[in-house]
């Protein structure tokens, strides 16, 4: 069984929060929140609102899984739109701020379907 997460449009750069994604990629459900309480990155806050919202979307698709036999099977950031902003600089001029948004996906698999494959 596998249930996904996504958050789409985070204030966050995808280069920033891909430091947090990669220290997580494969754990358990447990380890991972417990990897995320500890992190001091803002990202880490993010991430761990996208795990509970996993956890509770395999719930709401199969009321007998127990949320400790879930691992992050793929986590995954991309790059979402940049906002443009100008700051006023001397003589008149202007120069350009690019405010970075990214879009987080996270995926949660079972462990006993994971060995029953291989």
């Amino acid at each position: 069984m596998e249930a996904k997460a996504v958050a789409k449009h985070v204030r966050i750069s995808a280069r920033k929060a891909r430091l947090v994604a990669n220290e997580v990629r494969g754990y358990g459900y447990q380890e991972a929140m417990d990897i995320l309480k500890f992190t001091n990155k803002k990202a880490s806050d993010m991430i761990i609102d996208l795990l509970n919202s996993a956890v509770s979307n395999a719930i709401q698709v199969n009321e007998n899984v127990n949320p400790q036999e879930l691992f992050i099977s793929k986590i995954y950031v991309d790059d979402g739109p940049i906002m443009k902003r100008y700051r006023p600089r001397a003589r008149g001029r202007a120069s350009r701020i690019r405010k970075r948004l990214s879009h987080i996906t996270l995926v949660l698999s079972d462990k006993a379907k994971e060995t029953e494959g291989k």
